[in-house]
């Protein structure tokens, strides 16, 4: 099984590490773990080029690229949650697990869970960062505090509910499927944009 506090533990280490060491590569214990922080990185750049994007002084040309930028990790990180998907149902697949009759399929999947916690890993991060100023008043510490509270309590229940769902799908309860959600706007054979640019070209 998946030991969900080891996760949460290194998803939020890897948003320190990077910080400080942007370009340093982590090496997990387990192939696993590596799946998970690959697509935990791709949260982070998304994270960080979300606060470019609202910069007030940058120039068009310069928002067009971060825009682009964005669209582009977003297509990973959603790549990257069925790969972990993948990397579970491997799992299974090695233990040769067969799911019971009357098994069901959850709505959301471990994949789409992690990347939750993952980005809760950065909202912690950044408000603990908020915490540290000292160009700010009494009321905006409180206000952040309050906030870093809820972020916890919801990371804890994401993290048992992931538990949860992962000892269903391990016991056979629970169906585990990966989909693939071929976003059609990064196509350039879907997007009609795109191919009538190409046609008109």
């Amino acid at each position: 099984m998946i030991n969900i506090n080891q996760l949460t533990t290194l998803q939020f280490n890897a948003v320190e590490y990077w910080h400080d060491r942007k370009f340093v590569v982590l090496k997990p214990e387990n192939h696993f773990f590596t799946v998970v922080l690959e697509q935990h990185r791709f949260n982070f750049d998304l994270w960080h080029e979300e606060d470019i994007a609202r910069s007030p002084d940058m120039s068009d040309s310069k928002i067009a690229q971060v825009k682009r930028n964005i669209d582009q990790l977003n297509q990973k990180r959603n790549d990257g949650i069925e790969r972990i998907d993948a990397a579970i149902i491997e799992q299974l697949n090695e233990i040769r697990l067969i799911p019971k009759p009357d098994a069901r399929i959850n709505t959301e999947t471990p994949g789409s869970v992690i990347d939750r916690l993952s980005i809760m890993s950065l909202r912690i991060f950044h408000l603990q960062e908020q915490l540290q100023r000292n160009d700010v008043g009494l009321g905006h510490q409180q206000l952040v505090s309050q906030r870093l509270e809820r972020c916890f309590q919801q990371r804890a229940d994401l993290s048992q509910s992931l538990t949860e769902l992962l000892d269903d799908i391990f016991s056979g309860y629970k169906i585990l499927k990966v989909y693939h959600q071929f976003k059609m706007y990064n196509d350039p054979t879907m997007n009609p944009y795109l191919y009538n640019c190409k046609k008109s070209a």
